[in-house]
């Protein structure tokens, strides 16, 4: 591993990369087999431990992808600005003119249509207080018919009363003077 510390290479030798450097078993550190763990250190490095490689891609990517969020928010907000200062500059104002040109026309009618109402809603109060009062003075009336009607009923009543009275009597005074002839022939 050669990220700088102790690596172990293959013949079981510890190196140290930057401190004391202990003899080699094998030999000087010119000798073949010195060369030979060195380069087989190299390979092992290069094949195997791939630490350096990916830290220096991860920070590319990290650097580039920070760049490019960076750029793309920065577009973002740009785009937001404009369309703030867009809005602020001529969409509000025409907006402003547009409402208070027709407002006006809009209250105007408000006003026209809430006095017609008020007077189809006076026009129909009158309209059912004149019903109503003719509905009452019809009830009076009615009233005040069905009272002499009802006081001729009686009279009439009264009258029928008293001319069955006097027909009863007329008939009892015949039967009696019926009764009276009938009592002469039949003592004969």
């Amino acid at each position: 591993m050669s990220s700088g510390g102790m690596e172990t290479s293959v013949g079981g030798e510890a190196a140290l990369g930057g401190g004391d450097k202990k003899r080699d078993s094998l030999g000087t550190a010119g000798s073949p087999a010195h060369l030979i763990i060195k380069d087989l250190g190299e390979i092992h490095s290069r094949l195997l431990d791939h630490r350096p490689v990916i830290q220096g891609e991860t920070h590319y990517f990290v650097k580039e992808f920070e760049e490019k969020r960076g750029l793309r928010e920065m577009r973002v907000l740009e785009n937001l600005r404009n369309m703030i200062h867009e809005t602020n500059e001529h969409t509000l104002p025409k907006c402003r003119e547009t409402m208070q040109d027709n407002l006006h026309q809009v209250l105007q009618r408000l006003q026209a249509a809430t006095d017609s109402v008020c007077r189809l809603q006076e026009r129909e109060q009158e309209r059912k207080k004149i019903y109503n009062d003719r509905l009452i003075a019809n009830e009076k009336q009615h009233i005040i018919q069905w009272e002499e009607f009802m006081k001729e009923q009686h009279n009439k009543q009264a009258e029928m009363d008293e001319e069955h009275k006097k027909a009863m009597e007329r008939l009892k005074e015949q039967y009696a003077e019926m009764e009276k002839d009938l009592a002469k022939f039949s003592t004969f």
